[in-house]
């Protein structure tokens, strides 16, 4: 049996996957949000709620999702004119280059302004911006600022270019002021089948201060700070992203209260590339899609991390998945060579899917437990000895899947020894080169697994349905063998239990 797809070079475009039943977790409506768990605040969330994304949901506040649809004779037409706007409404006033709108309903934009959008909305329902071929940019704030609305839903026209832009140097930089090129203090859903560039000059991207949803349209996001930051949510289930930051790319930072700071994608195609930190959140949950971490500090980070399906593509010059504390000022990420007890708020799950790690330091690290049910996961692991493959503190338990880590010896981290499914793990004897090939034979000589590893590695660990426990086998890296009995870890190796060497 051959450990197939893997593959044997950096993927290019990935093909998007379908999700098939997790999509009833995304409320349908604009209703007022609801926790189906836990509620309240505290100052260290625990995060280990379920090891399905469709268990953890269980516990986590309820996603609202607004409706893109909408009535064009009911609408409310704003076109946009230079330094003001023309609309047939007393619901919307312009005066200093700022276009406000001031209650709820749809209102279609088009044309270019220099100057703002606000919307200032103190009553119940939705206020719904259809953007169709607009151009907003200002000089001295956000593009648009959704300074008070029950929720908000921005449409992207069927066919049409928008973009936003907004000032390099803000001049409200008090509390309260926005902190990003399209900001809103309410519940925000970006859909439809249209195209929105978004250039943040002077902070983020895109920030919803409560719940932010995208389900649909091209977005193109580039900020000098983070790209797309939703405060108690972020969630993508349709639709093609593509996020460049300098800071975090596509993020959720609510670690105060519980259920909240989540980020989850259930579909759509998502391409990001940071100078920080991939995709960040209290729980970080991918149900579905494409995901391609192009480059990053770390590719995955958050308290508890689950993957069920989708297709995972990740670069990290640290670490590729980081299961560790999600409040940097409580940080407990291990240093390397040192040694850590195993956190139990914190948890790594990978149960299906296809993963793809290239990392420089971890390739698969949690500074609490892992388990591995399913899933093709491929890792690239470190070349240099202070940093390994797989990092597990507590448990590593694999009971199903393929697995293949490869990377340095120095700090080789096995699976459990009471795994349910086999596994090797071995150090070579020298340092194989990028496209060499790993052969795995059982006693009688016939071939259990093999691979092409597409960068320099010094040991490989790899688990498989074809592998038993006890059994002896050969690993063969381009005519040199080594002997390795399924079940041991090698001299100086660690099987995912607390108290052995970790990496940073």
């Amino acid at each position: 049996m051959r450990l197939l797809p893997l593959r044997q070079a950096v993927a290019g475009t990935l093909a998007a996957v379908l999700l098939a039943g997790c999509s009833a977790s995304v409320a349908s409506d604009t209703g007022s949000s609801t926790s189906s768990g836990s509620s309240g605040t505290s100052s260290a969330v625990s995060a280990v709620s379920g090891t399905t994304v469709e268990d953890v949901l269980d516990g986590d506040v309820e996603v609202e999702t607004g409706d893109t649809s909408y009535d064009e004779g009911d609408a409310t037409a704003i076109a946009l004119s230079g330094s003001g706007a023309d609309a047939d409404s007393d619901a919307v006033t312009v005066e200093d280059r700022t276009v406000t709108i001031a209650a709820t309903g749809t209102y279609v934009l088009s044309g270019e302004l220099a100057g703002q959008v606000v919307v200032d909305s103190a009553g119940d329902g939705v206020v719904r911006l259809v953007l169709d071929d607009a151009t907003i940019t200002s000089e001295t704030t956000a593009a648009i600022d959704v300074v008070d609305a029950q929720s908000v839903v921005v449409v992207l026209a069927d066919g049409s270019t928008n973009a936003l832009a907004d000032a390099a140097t803000y001049a409200d930089t008090t509390e309260g002021a926005p902190t990003g090129t399209l900001c809103s203090t309410a519940d925000l859903t970006i859909g439809g089948t249209g195209s929105l560039t978004v250039t943040g000059n002077s902070n983020n991207g895109i920030v919803g201060k409560d719940g932010l949803v995208i389900t649909g349209g091209t977005i193109d996001v580039t900020s000098v700070d983070d790209g797309i930051l939703g405060k108690d949510y972020l969630v993508l289930t349709d639709g093609s992203v593509t996020v460049d930051a300098v800071g975090d790319t596509f993020t959720s930072d609510n670690t105060e209260d519980a259920g909240s700071g989540f980020v989850l994608v259930e579909g759509g195609e998502l391409t990001v590339t940071s100078q920080d930190d991939g995709i960040k959140g209290v729980q970080v949950l991918i149900a579905g899609g494409t995901v391609d971490v192009a480059g990053s500090n770390e590719a995955l980070e958050g308290s508890l991390i689950v993957i069920d399906d989708g297709d995972v593509e990740l670069h990290a010059a640290d670490d590729g998945v980081n299961a560790a504390s999600s409040d940097d000022s409580a940080s407990t990420d291990g240093q390397p060579g040192g040694e850590m007890a195993a956190d139990d708020s914190l948890a790594l799950h990978v149960n299906g899917g296809t993963l793809e790690v290239w990392a420089s330091g971890d390739g698969l690290d949690s500074n609490g437990s892992a388990t591995i049910t399913g899933g093709e996961i491929t890792v690239y692991g470190p070349t240099t000895d202070g940093n390994g493959a797989l990092d597990v503190n507590g448990t590593l338990d694999v009971s199903g899947g393929t697995l293949i880590a490869t990377g340095s010896a120095g700090m080789m981290v096995a699976p459990s020894s009471d795994s349910a499914q086999g596994w090797i793990a071995t150090a070579l004897g020298t340092t194989a080169a990028a496209g060499s090939e790993v052969v795995i034979t059982d006693g009688d000589g016939a071939e259990v697994a093999s691979s092409t590893i597409a960068k320099d590695f010094a040991s490989v660990v790899c688990s498989a349905a074809g592998i038993t426990s006890g059994e002896t086998y050969t690993v063969t890296v381009e005519g040199t063998s080594t002997t390795v009995t399924a079940g041991e870890a090698p001299a100086g190796g660690q099987m995912g239990a607390p108290g052995g060497p970790m990496g940073g």
